[in-house]
């Protein structure tokens, strides 16, 4: 298989589907956008794809809570098939909006809540990998990934973080600045196998160094992209 077929499920509001495309496709994959509703009327074809990202923003306005209305999609329209990709080992990443949809439909463990501050939060953040987790989309990459954040609701909650540590969950952390109040610092968490990662900061958003806002002053460079990630997805869904 020459390239990986990726899936990009969108829908109204959504706006980071081109950014994640552009980010896939330098990795390696054969990306493609497709609406959720879509992929509702036709279940069957999340198995065209070997790997799916749930692409950031503001779905539905983000109605009734951030994430709220395209997990139900998901999960009434396309839960079987969705529990399905994830069982076979396919990989999957939500990222930002994503990473709220991905936790209300329990394929991810805790929530995000309001940001402490208070308000919407939008600036770069340095995360590191965590050793021993289990996550496939952070194996091997031990520089911190450097990438922005703009979210509002991004303070991710759990009753006992230290079990999802202890259980290789927490796939990312914030280094110096916790933008949020996440308890643990926590950026990142996968589930149990490994395959499923959600993350409020946006790693499509530095793919190449020069998309960092310091990058003419040493900030940044190739061993801090958010491009690593997609790399270590695709390279998981072309050894399926």
């Amino acid at each position: 298989m020459s390239q990986v077929p990726a899936l990009i499920i969108a829908g109204p509001g959504t706006n980071r589907d081109q950014d994640v495309r552009q980010a896939l496709e330098m990795a390696g994959a054969n990306a493609k956008i497709v609406l959720a509703s879509e992929l509702v009327e036709r279940p069957r074809l999340l198995g065209d794809y070997r790997l799916a990202v749930v692409a950031g923003g503001f779905s539905h306005a983000d109605s009734l809570g951030a994430g709220r209305m395209l997990a139900l999609d998901l999960m009434v329209g396309l839960g079987e098939e969705l529990r399905g990709f994830v069982d076979a080992g396919r990989p999957l990443i939500g990222i930002c909006n994503g990473f709220q949809v991905l936790t209300r439909t329990r394929l991810l463990p805790g929530a995000l809540g309001h940001n402490a501050q208070g308000n919407f939060d939008c600036r770069w953040v340095v995360l590191d990998t965590v050793e021993k987790s289990s996550c496939v989309w952070t194996k091997g990459i031990e520089d911190p990934i450097h990438c922005p954040i703009a979210h509002g609701e991004g303070r991710y909650v759990h009753p006992d973080p230290e079990s999802l540590t202890a259980a290789g969950q927490v796939a990312l952390r914030y280094r110096s600045t916790n933008p949020n109040g996440s308890v643990g610092d926590i950026a990142g968490v996968c589930d149990p196998s490994g395959v499923v990662l959600g993350l409020m900061p946006h790693p499509e958003n530095h793919i190449v160094a020069r998309q960092h806002p310091r990058h003419t002053r040493g900030g940044g460079g190739p061993n801090h992209l958010g491009l690593r990630l997609f790399e270590n997805g695709v390279r998981h869904a072309k050894g399926l």
